[in-house]
């Protein structure tokens, strides 16, 4: 059991010795600031307006999640045309149903209006959702 585990710990003491040695280079070698500003948030040159803590719609995280969802499914179209050729016809089939599955999801979300920000924000100033059910 012995020589079956030193040669992890002997990695894992590597790794700790060489983490170690790269976080203490660089609290030596690296510069410090003092200045009043560098504690401040930076936000690509610009100066902060406002607060931090800002109301966003829910849509935005709707059209997150649909971005999400469908960048998924393309990877599995990419994986699946990678192995095009093993699978053959029956994974060609297979791939026509799911990419229908696709297509008949984004139909129906773009006829409920999900992807549609300014719809959506007058369906919930309204009161009725996206189904437009109350």
């Amino acid at each position: 059991m012995n020589e079956i585990l030193w040669p992890l710990a002997l990695y894992f003491l590597a790794v700790v010795v060489l983490l170690a040695a790269i976080l203490g280079i660089s609290v030596l070698l690296g510069e410090t600031h003092k200045e009043r500003t560098t504690g401040e948030p930076y936000e690509s040159g610009m100066r902060l307006t406002g607060s931090a803590h800002t109301r966003i719609s829910v849509n935005f995280y709707l059209i997150a999640v649909f971005f999400v969802i469908f960048d998924l499914e393309a990877l599995f179209v990419f994986a699946w045309a990678v192995g095009l050729r093993e699978s053959g016809w029956a994974g060609y089939v297979e791939m026509l149903v799911f990419v229908a599955v696709l297509v008949a999801g984004l139909v129906y979300l773009w006829k409920v209006r999900a992807l549609d920000l300014q719809g959506a924000g007058r369906q919930l100033e309204s009161g009725t959702g996206p189904q437009g059910c109350r």
